[in-house]
């Protein structure tokens, strides 16, 4: 007999060869329904895989985030068994539950299209009614290579594993995979999925090796998750920044211009600038000075600063002229040095705020470009703030009270806040470990002083120091860094910078860097998605559209006011195309124009404006001045917040 311990502290004993079933089966019927797995000594046992020892034993229920993984990594070796049914000679790379499903990458001489899922799904139902135990062997690495002798991904992995480490092998019916596990035990367990797309796979992400085919899918415990979350598939799809992008004229990315290298179209170069003029005034308020710098530097530069040796993969190839080496820019930083190092500087003068608007470019693999998102030139706000030792706390905060703003202004909301420091491997940081315990204590010292709730992430930091970085969850549900604040020593000693302080002496000042709103590539990409492509008044591309019933009877009224609007300041379009007014009408809201003002017989004969605003129905007539007064208001409340 063996002793099982239970989560809660009870021991139960059982004949040797219980499963995690059974051990659920034994406490109640109902607990047997909801467990999937269990842990068994800290390791994640398969529902049917037996126990032969004594063990401390954690059931894994439906309600648990391990049980979703255990599912989707079933529901992946139900997929991939359906699909050999259907394409014999079909090899297996990898297939792992992630977070929200599951995918398989297959090699295949036949191409799987999209239309070939339902196809995969009814084989997989069929497999569903056999009933087909998963069932758990260990082999030998002989052994495990003589079972897949003819499957070069399988051997490729058998290879990379530890000597000594456990081969295990699960048999599904006549399909053969190699696996760690986590299973729900017998296909009759799995019942609401969805394949959901098929995208190419470079094996092991590297784009020198076999380009695989990858099926996407998700499986839930219950239709009505299913259900919710293939709406919310949906819904995403609505977001998307890319889709939304080409619709409302935004951004244009071509091949022949270049992967990754994004052009902006006359509506999203207008809301760029609108971004810019507004981070322009918000820095020259809180007292920052605007440079500008090439887009060039020596290769020498950037040796300087050591960005060459950390970032050189990431870097366009380096330029050869006239016995000078250049690089295009990855970073602003070293720019901003040689600007500080220009003139004498007094401790008086700190702390010293530049700021930029500053292209970069940085070389990005091509499987991970994405719309806007990941892109290989980007533009943003930067900043670097030179000063005294005793300024890094109000500094730094100031920097962080500034991001709070601009973040709330847009309308976006911090999923949470991350300190990134730097971890035992230190080869890739700078090695002054008193300058790093000394940073790294400053950091933590504000956040906890100004209690602001925060996560540690080792090994995360920048190599010349540790930062507090901004996270912002999208409404694709992607965390992306959106601002950052990173305390340097190092760039000063690499540069040299120095100031006069009280004493008559050379001191070194600390920088601190900072990034306000992300890049306005990747800016763009989340309000896109966080609006559905309809923003708010101050950041719309064309903020009203006029349109006259007849453009004989109406139109000299509606140039009339496209003038005036255009004197207030506001962003205004006349469509006095020779098409129906609910054409026209319907065309303006398929471009989420925030007002459309229907010009006719009342509205000349009163000096009024008739207007509807998006998703709304009702229409209001009001006076010319109200209507300014209107959005006056708004664009001064910046998000309209409903």
């Amino acid at each position: 007999m063996i002793n099982i311990t239970l989560k809660d502290g009870s021991k139960k004993t059982f004949e040797p060869g219980i499963t995690p079933e059974g051990i659920a089966g034994s406490i109640a019927s109902g607990l047997k329904k909801k467990t999937v797995a269990a842990y068994v000594d800290g390791v994640v046992y398969d529902l049917n895989r037996p126990i032969y020892q004594h063990a401390e034993v954690d059931l894994i229920t439906k309600d648990q985030p391990t049980a979703f993984e255990v599912l989707n990594h079933s529901t992946a070796h139900l997929m991939a068994q359906a699909v050999k049914r259907l394409y014999p000679d079909a090899k297996f790379g990898v297939g792992p539950p992630i977070k929200e499903g599951f995918y398989y990458d297959i090699a295949t001489e036949s191409t799987i299209k999209e239309e070939d899922l339902e196809k995969i799904e009814a084989e997989m139902r069929r497999i569903i009614k056999e009933q087909i135990p998963m069932v758990r062997d260990e082999y030998s690495e002989a052994e495990a290579k003589r079972l897949f002798h003819d499957d070069p991904y399988k051997l490729e992995l058998i290879d990379e594993l530890e000597d000594g480490e456990i081969i295990s092998v699960y048999t599904q019916g006549e399909f053969v995979d190699l696996c760690r596990g986590g299973h729900v035990g017998n296909t009759k367990h799995i019942k609401h999925f969805k394949l959901l797309s098929i995208a190419g796979a470079y094996w092991r992400g590297d784009s020198d090796r076999e380009m695989l085919q990858r099926i996407y899918g998700t499986s839930w415990f219950t239709k009505e998750d299913l259900d919710a979350h293939l709406a919310k598939l949906e819904e995403r799809k609505e977001r998307d920044h890319r889709k939304l992008g080409k619709q409302l004229r935004i951004f244009h990315l071509d091949r022949d211009a270049g992967q990754g290298l994004a052009m902006w179209l006359p509506n999203g170069y207008t809301i760029r600038k609108v971004l810019e003029d507004y981070v322009y005034d918000l820095e020259r308020k809180a007292g920052y000075l605007h440079v500008s710098t090439p887009v060039l530097g020596t290769k020498k530069l950037y040796q300087i600063s050591g960005h060459f040796d950390h970032y050189e993969e990431h870097m366009f190839p380096v330029m050869e002229r006239d016995g000078e080496s250049f690089v295009l820019r990855p970073m602003s930083c070293p720019h901003h040095m040689i600007i500080y190092n220009s003139e004498l500087r007094s401790y008086r003068d700190l702390p010293i705020r530049l700021a930029e608007i500053v292209t970069m470019h940085r070389y990005e693999a091509s499987g991970a470009l994405t719309g806007l998102e990941r892109v290989r030139a980007m533009t943003l706000t930067d900043s670097h703030i030179f000063v005294r030792e005793d300024q890094i706390k109000q500094e730094v905060l100031a920097a962080y009270n500034l991001i709070l703003r601009a973040i709330d202004d847009l309308g976006l909301k911090i999923d949470y806040v991350e300190l990134a420091l730097r971890d035992e491997e230190k080869g890739k940081f700078h090695d002054d470990d008193e300058k790093w315990d000394y940073a790294e204590s400053v950091m933590k010292a504000l956040l906890d002083e100004e209690n602001i709730s925060y996560r540690e992430v080792k090994g995360e930091a920048a190599f010349y120091g540790p930062k507090i970085d901004i996270q912002v969850r999208t409404a694709m549900d992607h965390v992306i860094t959106m601002s950052t604040v990173q305390l340097d020593f190092l760039l000063p000693e690499r540069f040299d910078l120095t100031y006069i302080g009280q004493d008559g002496a050379k001191h070194r000042p600390v920088v601190i860097h900072r990034g306000l709103v992300s890049t306005w590539e990747r800016l763009m990409s989340i309000l896109l998605e966080q609006y559905k492509g309809a923003f708010p008044l101050w950041l719309a591309p064309i903020q009203m559209q006029l349109i006259p019933v007849n453009s004989e009877a109406h139109g000299e009224y509606a140039n009339i006011l496209h003038k005036y609007f255009i004197d207030k300041g506001f962003r205004s379009s006349i469509d006095a195309r020779e098409e129906k007014l609910g054409y026209r009408i319907r065309e303006g809201q398929t471009q989420k124009i925030p007002y459309q003002l229907v010009i006719g017989d009342n509205e000349v004969d009163t000096n009024t404006v008739t207007y509807r605003r998006y998703g709304e129905k009702a229409q209001k007539t009001v006076s010319l001045d109200a209507f300014v007064t209107l959005m006056q208001e708004e664009v001064e409340a910046k998000t309209k917040r409903h």
